[in-house]
């Protein structure tokens, strides 16, 4: 009795997990005009529309361009920061690392709603660089965090033994520290992109007229037409957020690093 409660357990789990994807898989592949469950008849086409919807091609274009040159922004400042704060005795280290977790601790609303007040008004910022300056802040954390995971298990001793035999510490860094930390820096660009590309409470505050994320003109589109591309572009978006995390899982081991 208590293997099938077990079992019945680990299968109610997998539902309330899995349900919501297959619910949204198959509205997207309805064959009717709009956007129900179970769906009237199955077809690909709102799989195809999606690609002809021209405000999605250039949304995404702007949040692939967030994810990635965001991310990498945030590793130029966070590979340093966290090397300084794993290898030096910094007075307040704690509460630096607390400040640079603040983004992850604090409400996505609340960071977009003081973005905008205290930032983007004031200083009459651009609509795409202040989201690209939200984005890069937003994953700043996991680019800390990962790689000080990373440097707390690589020894301090192969760094002293390269600089005793004459390295200059930014030798010893780029040529022992880097690459032997490459996969938490791979793991953190991995959590970095996804958390930035499907980023909404922030971006939903500093988006503008012509400049929206594409979680952000998904919620736009569903104001004016309910049709199932939503649904079809939300499990295409959704198998790409899958296939990144299970490659990232299966080279890098991604689940030792968070």
């Amino acid at each position: 009795m208590r293997h099938f409660a077990n079992w019945g357990i680990l299968g109610l789990t997998l539902l309330f997990l899995i349900g919501p994807f297959v619910i949204i898989i198959f509205a997207g592949a309805s064959a009717g005009e709009s956007l129900t469950f179970p769906p009237d008849g199955l077809s690909l086409k709102w799989y195809a529309k999606v690609f002809t919807v021209e405000s999605f091609r250039a949304s995404f274009a702007l949040s692939l361009f967030l994810a990635i040159f965001g991310t990498l922004t945030a590793l130029l400042i966070g590979v340093p920061a966290a090397y300084a704060l794993s290898r030096y005795k910094i007075p307040g280290s704690e509460t630096i690392r607390t400040i640079v977790a603040a983004p992850i601790i604090v409400p996505g609303i609340i960071v977009g709603l003081a973005l905008l007040r205290y930032l983007v008004v004031p200083l009459n910022f651009g609509i795409t660089l202040a989201l690209f300056l939200a984005h890069t802040a937003l994953v700043l954390p996991y680019a800390v965090r990962v790689v000080s995971s990373s440097l707390n298990n690589l020894k301090a001793d192969m760094e002293e033994a390269a600089v005793l035999l004459g390295c200059s510490r930014m030798q010893a860094f780029t040529k022992i520290v880097l690459p032997n930390i490459r996969g938490g820096v791979l793991a953190a660009f991995i959590l970095g992109f996804v958390t930035s590309f499907n980023q909404v409470p922030v971006s939903l505050f500093l988006s503008g007229p012509g400049v929206r994320t594409l979680p952000i003109d998904m919620l736009s589109y569903m104001e004016i037409t309910y049709d199932p591309s939503v649904a079809a572009l939300s499990a295409l978006l959704a198998f790409m957020s899958l296939a990144i995390v299970f490659v990232a899982e299966r080279l890098l081991g991604l689940s030792r690093y968070v």
